[in-house]
């Protein structure tokens, strides 16, 4: 009977640890709830830099949307400084389509100047026929002042002739203005296609130079996971990436922060120049001093409820380390003294 009673009250203190403890722990996918253990507001985050740019796969011009091969790009971690050659992608097609433009290109420059050239013998042999007809225009009125003195027949002639010499330099004149024209619009068709071919050779040309990228700014090279041939992970030398893709970024180290999440009854515990501790969940060892600079006045919705929000609160972090780098996991510990501390001052 004894040992019943013993083993009962065993299964019951048992049950209560357990409840205990599942009680204590968040739900999934609940929002993250500030530690009070020690008396501190304790909110998680991760780093990220202040100065950071996206390093993107170029997008080229006057070609459709395809796939960039990675040649060659610097590992990861590598601190570089402005204008250090970043990644190289494959230019081959850019340079071989550099190379047939501008061969057709001189091709048709060839056949603009040889339309120049034959546009300008035309019309010195058109000049030459317009005179040629001005003189007989001339010689023909010349003979018909002496129809007086002239046979009937005689003077119909010079009459016929008077005429036909009048049609013909007319003729020459009206087909002179016309074949310029036409020439002059030959000519500018070729120098159109010329020019178009031209723009798409110095386009070629601009893509091949974008094929390398450099450091838009000093800082450590931070690659990207992205989507690859059905898996997450970082781009690597032979992988083919889509044109705008950021793939890569460029983060200045010296200049670090936290954003973390604050729920809406820790809310009222924060105000803007607080201190605070950052610990990196990787680096147990690193402890940096922050301090709060910025809270989301917009708070997002709960995931079980409307009613629950979350707000982002900044933290800068003062001092820097070369293992502190963006995306770190961190936990920022807000002492409740300094934060009691920093409302009666505002009051």
């Amino acid at each position: 009977m004894a040992v019943a009673v013993l083993g009962a009250i065993f299964l019951i203190f048992a049950l209560t640890r357990v409840w205990r403890s599942s009680a204590s722990k968040p739900a999934r996918g609940a929002p993250a709830v500030a530690e009070r253990n020690d008396g501190a507001l304790r909110l998680t985050g991760k780093t990220q830099a202040v100065e950071s740019r996206s390093i993107l796969a170029p997008l080229l011009a006057g070609q459709q949307a395809g796939t960039l091969t990675i040649t060659w790009r610097i590992p990861n971690g590598t601190r570089v400084k402005q204008g250090d050659l970043l990644v190289e992608f494959d230019r081959s097609a850019q340079i071989q389509d550099y190379m047939d433009k501008q061969a057709q290109s001189s091709d048709e420059n060839d056949k603009v100047l040889e339309a120049q050239a034959k546009e300008i013998a035309d019309r010195a042999t058109d000049e030459t026929d317009i005179v040629q007809a001005e003189d007989s225009l001339r010689k023909a009125e010349l003979e018909m002042r002496k129809i007086s003195i002239l046979s009937r027949i005689d003077a119909e002639k010079t009459r016929e002739d008077l005429d036909e010499a009048q049609a013909t330099l007319a003729q020459l004149k009206q087909t002179f203005s016309l074949k310029r024209k036409a020439a002059a619009a030959a000519i500018r068709i070729l120098e159109i296609e010329r020019d178009r071919t031209r723009q798409t050779m110095l386009h070629a040309q601009a893509n091949a130079a974008l094929m390398e990228i450099h450091a838009p700014i000093g800082g450590i090279v931070v690659l990207n996971n992205i989507w690859k041939q059905g898996n997450m992970g970082e781009v690597q030398e032979g992988d083919q990436v889509r044109p705008g893709v950021p793939f890569m970024q460029v983060v200045n180290p010296s200049a670090m922060e936290v954003q973390a999440k604050v729920n809406q009854e820790d809310l009222l515990a924060l105000r803007v120049g607080q201190s605070a501790q950052v610990y990196l969940d990787a680096y147990p060892d690193l402890v940096f001093p922050a301090r709060l600079v910025s809270v989301d006045p917009m708070g997002q919705a709960g995931d079980f409820s409307p009613r629950l929000r979350t707000f982002a609160a900044m933290f800068s972090i003062e001092g820097s380390d070369r293992r502190l780098m963006p995306d770190l996991s961190a936990a920022v510990a807000i002492r409740r003294a300094d934060a009691g501390g920093a409302e009666g001052r505002e009051q």
